[in-house]
């Protein structure tokens, strides 16, 4: 395997990109940033620092990504998505941008913004309905088809999305006791349900 080392003109920083990857003027990519095979960074998108970019990857024109971004296999995003700090997206998981597409009709002024706050992961195989923007450090379980907005640390599965339960910023699921108090099995962090939102507690 061969790999292209380019240099951002725009802010100096280096990245990676394999060799079959396809990479439009106009891009601004962060340092550490990998792109592999047969994907396409068209023109105008941001992606910032630490992303990786699996096999087959789109990235539509002016799309937003923020840092530690990881995007796995067959996935296309689309303009009007914006990506921010530590998202993953999984394999194959959809994102849509105009509500009632038509071949025959261009509704190209008619794309809607979908934001993926701060942590969140999206499961292979998902759908998200654009304008429906994910809250920070949600979990998106695979195949689900997301329909609304979704809360922050929420977890949520099935056609449509439906909340299921809550998770900590490790991805852990949460359980409460009788005061609505949780502790991450992993990170051992606290958080604290209030009239249905979540929220870590800080120490």
């Amino acid at each position: 395997m061969s790999f292209f080392i380019f240099v951002n003109m725009s802010n100096k920083k280096t990245f990676f990109a394999h060799e079959t990857a396809v990479i439009d003027v106009g891009c601004k990519i962060g340092a550490g940033t990998k792109i592999w095979h047969f994907s396409h960074i068209m023109p105008n998108c941001i992606i910032g620092d630490h992303c990786n970019l699996g096999q087959n990857v789109v990235v539509s024109p002016e799309v937003v990504l923020g840092n530690n971004v990881k995007v796995q296999n067959n996935v296309s995003i689309y303009t009007g998505v914006i990506c921010e700090d530590d998202v993953f997206l999984g394999p194959s998981m959809v994102f849509t941008n105009v509500i009632n597409p038509r071949s025959a009709i261009n509704r190209k002024n008619e794309f809607k913004q979908t934001i993926v706050r701060k942590g969140a992961s999206i499961g292979a195989n998902a759908t998200i309905v654009c304008g429906n923007n994910i809250g920070q450090y949600a979990f998106i379980g695979a195949g689900t088809v997301v329909t609304k907005e979704i809360l922050p640390y929420a977890l949520v599965v099935g056609n449509p999305a439906k909340q299921i339960g809550w998770v900590s910023e490790y991805g852990c699921r949460l359980n409460f006791d009788e005061d609505g108090f949780a502790v991450c099995d992993e990170s051992n962090e606290k958080y604290k349900l209030d009239n249905d939102l979540l929220k870590k507690i800080k120490i």
